[in-house]
Parts: C-alpha cells; structure tokens; sequence
C-alpha cells in the first residue's frame, strides 16, 4: 500500500482540483502542515504579510480560477480571516480555509493552551467561523482524515461557497493512503425535472401575456456568464438587456441588445426608465440589498415578473422550488420561444448615445474625469478591472469594458481594503499574459497595503491607480465627519520602501493630467506591479456617489 501523510494527501488533493497556488500565512499549529504542502510539485505557496489580506487575495483568486485555498494557524490566524471568507461567502466564492490545530494530546486533556481566549473545549474556531462558512471539517483522528478532507473540498463546489478545514498539528505529517482518482468537478447539483418543466411552462406562459419584457443580469448568474448561455437565452428573448452593478462584465457590452447598468437613480442613461416602465421584469441572479436598490428606492415588480435565483424561480407570485439556474437557461434557450423586442426598441427610440468630449492633456491640477478617460485607454482583452469599495465604484461602472475585459469588485460585502490583496489573487490566477489594473481610494490602501509588497515579491503585473483626496470619500457622501479624514501619506514612496535588489516597484506621482500620462507610459514598460498615486481634490467625485450616498443615508436614517 502507498502512503502519504495528511498534510500530503491534502495537498495531491488541491492539485487534483487544479490549484497552482494557495496563500498562506505560517503559525506554529500550522508548520508542519505547510513542510508536507511544500513537496507537492507544481503547488506554489504565496506568502503573505497577514490573514486577512491572504483571504482576500484567494477571494481574487478563486474569482478567475473557480477555487482557492488559504492556510493559517489556530484562532489568532483565523480569527483575522474570518472577514474575508465572510466577503467570499457573499459572493458564492468556493473557498477552502485551512488552519491548523491544537494537538489532539491537549484536546483529550482539557489543556489551556496558547493563541485562545484561555478557554476550553478546542471548538472556538470552529464555531466563529461557522456563520460565514458552508461546513466545518475537524481532522482529529487519523482515520478519518482522507474522508474528511474529501468531504470539505466536495462541499466548498457544491455550495459554491468556502469551508473549514481544521487538521490537528500533530497529524499533519501522520501517514495514510495516498489518495484515489477523484472526480473533478464532481457531478453538478441537478433540477427537479417536473419543477424545472413546470418553471419553463410559467415562463413562457407570463412571457406570452407580456408586452415588453426586460433581462436583468445579476451576480449571481456568474456561472452561466461563463459561457454563451446569457447571450443565447437574451438572443430568443430579443428584449433589452442590463446588468445590475455588481454583475458588470457578465454580459458583453457590445452586444447589441445592451442598455448599461441598472441601478435605480444612478443607472445608466435611459436604462433605468426601461427597466422599471416594463411589465415583465426578469431577473437572473440577483441580489436586491440597500446597495443594490440605491436605499430601496429602485423599483422592482418582483409580483408581476420573473425572479431566477440559483435554486429557485418566482413567477408572477409562484415559487418553483429546485430549479437549478444554469438548468433553466439551458432548458429556455432550447426551446421555441416568441421575441419580445419592444424595451430593446424602446431604448434604442430614446437612447441618444453622446460622443463623450476627449479631455485635454494639460498641467493644470488632475481632475477625475481625466483619471477616467485615461484608465479607460488602457482596457483591451487581455486586462482585468478591479475597482474598490467607494467612489472607485462608480467611476468603474462608467467605464466601457471591451470583449474579454474582466471586471471585479466587491459590492455585497463592500469591505473596504479588499481590492489591493485581491488584486493580487487576480494577478496569480490570471498569469503573466494578463494585466491587472486597480483603481482604490487612499483610505482603502491605508487598511491593506502591506500586500503591495508580496505583489513586488512575485513580480505580478497590476498596476494601482490610488485616488487621494485625503479621506473615506464615500463614507462622506453618505455622513460626513471628523472621523473620515485620515493621514496622508507619500503614497507612491511605499513602493520604494517594499522593494528589494531582487524584486523592484516602482511608484509614481501624478498631480496633473499630464503627469499621469506620462506615468502610464512608464508603467505600460515596467515588468513588475507599479503605484501611481493621483493628488485629486477632496470634492472631486463622481455625481452618481452624491445621488447614491444622499439615498444610502435616507435608508440607514429611516425610523
């Protein structure tokens, strides 16, 4: 018979599953997990400078490859991953946190030991975690290791969410079997056929009744986006199609059946007197939260449209329960079905698309829209545009993403920082054919900007567009206070400070639109990640933030 150890076995795993690299951060429960990890071949382990920037570096990462994994040791590694893999749950990321934990030795006999609260029993991880996770695996005996470990990676793809894994410190390098041929991806979940056939019955029959339907795109559609399944089923529907904001780059913008963004008030121009003028509203994947709804202001007829969840579907009124997503667009694009083209007609009638006024290179003082105009230049199909919690938002959503242009943020959760460490995921998963371009806000950096330095560790190719207007600008739009000024620093120095004779950033300044020109074409020559601090004006932000910030705050203030 061949063995392995645990932490051996583990690690055949994540490359059976396709991982090239999983980040880490070390801890003595977790040491001798992270020796076996390392002779696997062909499994890298990016190091990282914190747990909570590690998780959201896998939370990038999982977002282009379809799974991560993240190491760190017991409770005071966890404990500060626990944000992250909260934000990755939002997003139905799959996920898998392993930690370290304490010897099964200490477990029997009740020992206090170190990085807890001081406390017994050994379950304080386990159950922080348990909230923001879709199952909890403990290895504590050896016998059971190899089953468990299978079971966590089978749930992390099955609930497209992250799990658990907790291996005692003592029984990483403990010897089993090595493991078997795994089916990967293992078989997906499927559709009850009668709701699936009852479910395309209703559709049809509420999409016959109505005159002008319209698709909506949301987040949760992510899977099927993958494919053409959303081009094909909007090509039989010929309606009008949007994305919600967080679903940005799910479908091609050049497709002709595209209207922009919905999101209420500060929807794309026209979109928004469509989409809420319909009287069959289909929503594919969405989330409906006070983000989302601009403060609940947006108008949606969940009563009289068609609502497709990932494991459900409403029409008018009536729940079709165990109806898989992806089964149901494939089942309505093989199907007949009568065109409903008159909210894309409707659009086309009233959108007057305006030529947008070139901005002028100039050296007066660097204003926003030129930041935008210029950034915009630099996408094509081979770079991924990830955009921060903040005024980065909205400035993102103006912008235009050509075919093969990807498009991250983090709009459930929105927790700010998380856009430099996942950038970084980005960039690991994506490979060196692909560039990565970040816009954050100075605020945002401040929280996470140690992991500027692991991007110049492994020479990733992002470039950081860092808007300082010295302050939380979004947070000021929506209540504005003593407490969303913050220091300011030399921003564009911090690359020199994270740089070695071995590995080099480079970081620039731009005060003018002209600065930043010239910035960017040094950037577009550097082999590393390059930071280029743009000096804005406090007040210079998007009017979509004031018009979204004033409602948010109506929302959060109501009685």
């Amino acid at each position: 018979m061949q063995t392995t150890t645990i932490g051996g076995y583990l690690a055949a795993r994540l490359t059976q599953v396709g991982l090239g690299d999983y980040f880490a951060v070390p801890g003595d429960f977790n040491l001798i997990l992270l020796d076996e990890f390392l002779k696997e071949p062909g499994l890298r382990m990016v190091s990282c400078c914190n747990e909570l920037n590690a998780g959201y570096a896998a939370d990038g990462y999982a977002r282009l490859h379809g799974f991560a994994a993240v190491a760190v040791t017991y409770m005071v590694g966890g404990t500060s991953l626990i944000n992250a893999t909260a934000g990755a749950y939002s997003e139905d990321l799959p996920l898998l946190v392993i930690s370290g934990g304490p010897n099964t030795n200490d477990t029997k006999l009740g020992h206090v030991i170190h990085h807890t609260i001081g406390e017994v029993p050994f379950n304080q991880s386990e159950k922080c975690f348990a909230p923001v996770v879709a199952g909890t695996f403990i290895v504590n005996r050896v016998e059971e290791a190899a089953a468990l470990i299978d079971r966590a990676l089978l749930r992390a793809f099955q609930a497209k969410k992250p799990v658990y894994l907790e291996i005692a410190c003592n029984l990483a390098n403990q010897l089993i079997s090595v493991p078997t041929p795994m089916e990967w991806p293992p078989t997906p979940q499927a559709s009850d056929p009668l709701a699936l056939a009852a479910a395309v019955q209703a559709i049809q029959r509420r999409l016959g009744e109505a005159v002008k339907p319209v698709l909506v795109v949301g987040v949760k559609a992510r899977a099927v986006a993958q494919g053409k399944g959303l081009v094909h089923l909007a090509d039989q529907l010929g309606c009008a199609v949007a994305v919600m904001p967080n679903a940005k780059g799910l479908y091609p913008e050049l497709h002709p059946a595209f209207m922009g963004t919905y999101w209420g008030t500060v929807s794309s121009p026209h979109c928004q007197a469509v989409v809420e003028s319909s009287d069959c509203q289909i929503f594919l994947g969405p989330t409906f939260n006070d983000y989302s709804t601009v403060g609940w202001s947006a108008v949606i007829k969940t009563g009289q449209g068609i609502l497709v969840d990932p494991e459900k579907v409403t029409v008018g009124g009536t729940v079709f329960n165990g109806v898989i997503l992806s089964d149901l667009v494939a089942a309505l694009v093989a199907m007949p079905m009568l065109a409903c083209p008159f909210s894309l007609k409707e659009f086309n009638r009233i959108n007057r698309p305006t030529v947008e006024e070139v901005p002028v290179v100039s050296d007066d003082a660097l204003q926003l829209f030129q930041l935008r105009h210029q950034i915009q230049g630099m996408l094509d199909s081979s770079t991924e545009l990830v955009v921060e919690t903040g005024d980065s938002w909205f400035n993102g959503q103006l912008m235009d993403l050509p075919e093969g242009c990807g498009y991250h943020f983090q709009m459930q959760y929105g927790s700010i920082g998380w856009a430099t460490p996942a950038s970084l995921g980005l960039a690991m998963a994506a490979g060196p054919t692909r560039r990565i371009l970040t816009l954050t806000g100075d605020g945002s950096l401040q929280m996470t900007a140690q992991e500027v330095s692991t991007m110049i560790r492994y020479q990733q190719r992002i470039i950081i567009f860092v808007l300082n207007n010295r302050g939380y600008t979004i947070e000021v739009e929506i209540h504005d206070g003593p407490y969303n000024n913050i220091q300011n620093w030399n921003y564009a120095a911090l690359m020199e400070v994270f740089s070695t004779e071995q590995s080099r950033g480079l970081g620039l300044k731009a005060r003018t639109s002209r600065e930043l020109e010239g910035a960017i074409d040094q950037a577009r020559s550097f082999a590393g990640p390059v930071l280029i601090e743009c000096v804005l004006d406090r007040d210079d932000c998007s009017q979509e933030l004031l018009a979204w910030g004033s409602a948010v705050a109506q929302a959060n203030g109501r009685l």
